[in-house]
């Protein structure tokens, strides 16, 4: 339910039930190939014996036999989860900076070669974002009304 792992059962009446199963933290491994892969382990209930049981959060040939997308079905912090809205509040601010710097860059392309440029670059965009917006709030300009 909503990318969220759980049990499943079935009342007495007949009723479909879903238990979502309480994350206990996320975590990443490193697979032979130093592929890192993230994993989340949930706790059991005491009717089950208690415990920590691990699920991974990537797809493999199984789930591909199985036609079972995981990524699209598995969340690592789904809605419902302490840590969801702490999280995912943070995400449209995000994804409008990530914007706003696409739409800064000609043809979408990066101005720089090579990690360490590309993060100058970044940092830099960040200085002059936060040097205007500390601009406009000390001459107490208010933002252009939409039309």
């Amino acid at each position: 339910m909503g990318g969220r792992i759980g049990l499943g059962g079935i009342t007495e009446t007949g009723e479909p039930v879903f238990v979502p199963l309480e994350r206990v933290r996320t975590h990443r491994n490193a697979d032979k190939a130093g592929t890192f892969r993230g994993y989340n382990d949930y706790r059991l209930p005491d009717r089950l014996g208690g415990g920590i049981v691990t699920v991974r959060l990537h797809s493999n040939d199984e789930d591909q036999q199985r036609k079972f997308n995981r990524a699209e079905n598995v969340r690592q912090i789904p809605p419902g989860d302490p840590d969801f809205e702490t999280l995912y509040r943070r995400r449209n601010d995000a994804e409008s900076i990530n914007r706003h710097l696409d739409d800064t860059l000609w043809l979408r392309r990066a101005r720089s070669v090579g990690a360490r440029r590309q993060l100058l670059n970044l940092v830099t965009y960040a200085i002059g974002v936060n040097a205007m917006s500390m601009h406009v709030h000390r001459q107490g300009l208010a933002p252009p009304l939409a039309a």
